[in-house]
């Protein structure tokens, strides 16, 4: 049986279509809040530190306490994971309405870190959960569609997050943001979503908790060839997602002529169009699953190549730079997917959950 084509997969599976709806919505909205951020703390304080700073906070919340969501979204029902981080980052979002000035800096990235871990406990549960409501065979494309969608969502949300910013100022983002936290949660409530359940879950949570954490990571080490993916993809989260993120900012801060807003949303509209293409063009091209392990390697290494070029072109000309963004996170883009293919399809429901918490540091 050959996989479904996009259209045909949206159309005729509804439980996919709920959890890729809601995933899509959710995902617009928080480019909003991240574009409104990054704007905040240049017009407040202009300072570069601190946009660091804030990317580091960021990475450390959605990575920190991965070990125990990922024991959660094996614990507990995953669907309801999903609709409380929404409804809890729905509030939260209204929190930075109440920042009004370099004081109130502290404030903001404690909330940005608590929804960023939020963020993190939905992605977990639900990389785990997508092979629940879709055929294997369907993973590729189900895959693409939803890296084509958060790439999509990216550059929408960041061109239309500048333009919001610049036009009716950043409290218009985090309210939009809000709101797009629970329309997500709407299309949750009636997705249907299977799971089998690890009966060493059975006991009481805390004091099976370190256990079966290290289940989890056992499970990874048991497996060269899942241990090899999981450890590049991770790697490469914190170079492609962290440190490619704030140079990103940075670059966009700086644009002559332009503003910051514009600038922000230029460089992530590259950011996400790469990362759109490039697990499209994977599943199209790389059609032989048994050459995917050693793709992600490579992959790696190419997207690094061409982001040392985007440092060397900045200030020859803007659009070499914009074009090298594209093809960098193309790259990384197509690593993402393949490895979390290989991932879903390698390792077993009950301990899915944890397994993806390590692959999301």
């Amino acid at each position: 049986m050959t996989d479904k084509s996009y259209v045909e997969l949206v159309s005729r599976n509804k439980d996919f279509r709920r959890l890729w709806i809601a995933a899509v919505i959710s995902m617009l909205g928080e480019w909003f809040n991240t574009i409104a951020l990054f704007f905040l703390i240049l017009e407040y304080t202009d300072s570069e530190f601190l946009l660091g700073v804030l990317f580091t906070v960021r990475m450390l919340s959605f990575a920190l306490l991965q070990p125990i969501i990922g024991l959660l979204a094996d614990r507990f029902n995953r669907k309801t994971l999903m609709v409380v981080s929404n409804l809890a980052q729905s509030v939260l979002a209204l929190g930075f309405l109440m920042v009004d000035g370099p004081e109130d800096m502290v404030w903001m990235l404690g909330l940005s870190g608590l929804m960023m871990m939020l963020h993190g406990a939905y992605m977990t549960a639900e990389r785990a959960a997508l092979p629940n409501v879709v055929d294997e065979e369907d993973l590729a494309t189900a895959n693409a569609l939803d890296a084509a969608s958060w790439s999509t969502a990216l550059c929408i949300g960041a061109m239309l997050g500048g333009i919001v910013v610049s036009v009716w100022g950043v409290d218009a983002a985090f309210i939009i943001d809000s709101i797009t936290f629970l329309v997500g949660t709407l299309f949750l409530i009636r997705l249907k979503l299977p799971q089998e359940r690890d009966v060493d879950m059975d006991g009481p949570l805390i004091s099976t908790a370190f256990a079966n954490i290290v289940k989890g990571w056992k499970r990874i080490r048991s497996e060269p060839r899942l241990f090899r993916i999981v450890f590049a993809k991770a790697s490469w989260n914190i170079a492609g997602g962290g440190l490619a993120g704030v140079y990103l900012v940075l670059m966009g801060a700086d644009l002559t002529g332009f503003g910051a807003a514009f600038g922000f949303g230029l460089f992530f509209f590259a950011r996400g169009l790469g990362t759109g293409l490039g697990p499209i063009l994977a599943r199209n091209v790389f059609t032989n699953p048994n050459r995917w392990p050693s793709l992600v390697g490579q992959l790696i290494i190419a997207s690094g190549f061409f982001y040392l070029l985007v440092g060397l072109t900045l200030d020859i000309t803007l659009w070499l730079t914009v074009v090298l963004v594209v093809i960098a996170h193309s790259a990384s883009g197509a690593n993402w997917v393949l490895s979390t293919i290989l991932t879903q399809q390698w390792v077993e429901d009950e301990i899915r959950g944890r397994v993806f918490s390590t692959d999301m540091l």
